[in-house]
């Protein structure tokens, strides 16, 4: 065993008290799992739906998070790898989205179960309103009892507005739609302490308290043949549920009967402990959802009033601003020299705020003739480096 990371060795941790009760989950399924050399893997699909089939009717809410539109259109049209081409990418997920969700409907429709299609970008997640409105679709469907199935919209998507992959989209559907557990399906049993496809002698880890450099190091960064996320994505969304106080577990999507088996707390794949003291989950759409604009450089006594005084950001303490950004944008607090110490909601456009950066708040009305705030970044809307957990550069966490 690994002492370190295996926790259960001397501590067994009671899976299925810990997913007693939970009563939604987000499932995640990778590519390598849905496709086959011919195209989509129909006997998978059939072995998951039918597991989600039971599943809800026991009352259980399940949102699917699915790959495979990219890999299913490449089988199409006959192509032996994914493209790097952009436009090529896009179009292959228009020729095979339709194909990926009729094999859906037609596998749930032997449950007379529906299902409904989700296609978001980033962008959609990034601007507050918008993020609502998905989050009332969401939930509209699981009251109808319809299976919403999600994936990121290839066809327009632009690298600006990427998720990366769709273990950071699962992990933004388990903020959105504060599901009790997410499981990660994939091509493996589960983190391994060494890559399995290359070492005979890697070893399965049963459970990881927490994520931190050593276990990112297990991870392996080399993707699938068709997904682009591999285990390292897989363990960065772990973290970021983790600090939602939600639990992951990354299993194997090939073995019949996998989501039951998990859900009644038997080990299967590696079970990613929440934390004890977790995010809620605005700041958690501000440090893991919204991408950075740009930055704020801070004095000293403003990182001393932030960082041990729990107060907000005033322009007072404002020394620099870096880029360009819109009043509600995030941006990164960064001290003098250089170090990233928060993320935060601001409350000026970038060029108003290089007028009255210095400035104490009862001149802002007369620089700019109105004042939305006293603060540049409400503590309310402020994230501390120190409070996601982890030793990472907060540009790093976002993925």
């Amino acid at each position: 065993m690994i002492p370190e990371l295996q926790k259960s060795a001397v501590e067994p941790v009671d899976r299925e008290a810990l997913f007693r009760g939970i009563r939604r989950i987000v499932v995640k399924v990778g590519s390598g799992v849905l496709t086959a050399v011919d195209g989509l893997n129909q006997a998978v699909i059939e072995s998951i739906t039918d597991d989600i089939a039971e599943l809800r009717r026991k009352k259980v809410e399940i949102i699917l998070v699915s790959s495979g539109a990219i890999a299913s259109g490449l089988r199409k049209v006959g192509l032996k790898k994914r493209p790097e081409s952009v436009s090529q990418q896009q179009a292959l997920a228009a020729v095979g989205q339709s194909s990926l969700m009729r094999a859906y409907e037609e596998a749930f429709g032997r449950h007379r179960q529906k299902v409904a299609q989700i296609l978001v970008t980033r962008d959609d997640l990034t601007h507050r309103r918008r993020y609502l409105n998905a989050r009332n679709t969401l939930l509209t469907l699981l009251s109808w009892r319809i299976v919403p199935i999600i994936n990121e919209n290839d066809t327009v998507v632009v690298d600006e507005i990427k998720f990366g992959d769709n273990d950071n989209l699962s992990a933004m559907i388990t903020c959105l739609s504060e599901a009790g557990l997410l499981v990660n399906l994939t091509n493996l049993d589960g983190l391994f302490d060494k890559d399995p496809r290359v070492h005979e002698d890697a070893r399965l880890i049963d459970v990881i308290d927490k994520v931190d450099r050593r276990v990112s190091g297990y991870a392996s960064t080399i993707p699938g043949f068709l997904g682009k996320g591999g285990m390292a994505s897989k363990v960065k969304a772990a973290r970021k549920v983790a600090l939602l106080g939600v639990p992951t577990v990354v299993a194997n999507g090939f073995k019949a009967g996998i989501l039951k088996r998990v859900l009644k707390g038997e080990a299967e794949g590696t079970l990613f402990m929440p934390r004890p003291v977790s995010l809620c989950h605005r700041k958690h759409w501000i440090a893991f959802t919204k991408s950075p604009r740009g930055q704020i450089v801070i004095d000293k006594g403003a990182e001393t009033a932030l960082l041990q005084n729990g107060k907000s950001l005033l322009p007072s303490g404002v020394k620099e601003v870096v880029g360009r950004f819109s009043l509600g944008d995030a941006v990164l607090i960064v001290s003098e020299e250089g170090e990233n110490l928060a993320v935060g909601m601001v409350n000026y456009h970038s060029g108003d705020l290089r007028k009255i950066m210095g400035v104490r708040t009862s001149g802002i009305e007369a620089i700019l003739g109105f004042k939305h705030e006293d603060e540049v970044v409400h503590r309310d809307n402020l994230v501390l480096a120190r409070q996601l957990d982890e030793g990472d550069d907060l540009c790093q966490w976002r993925g």
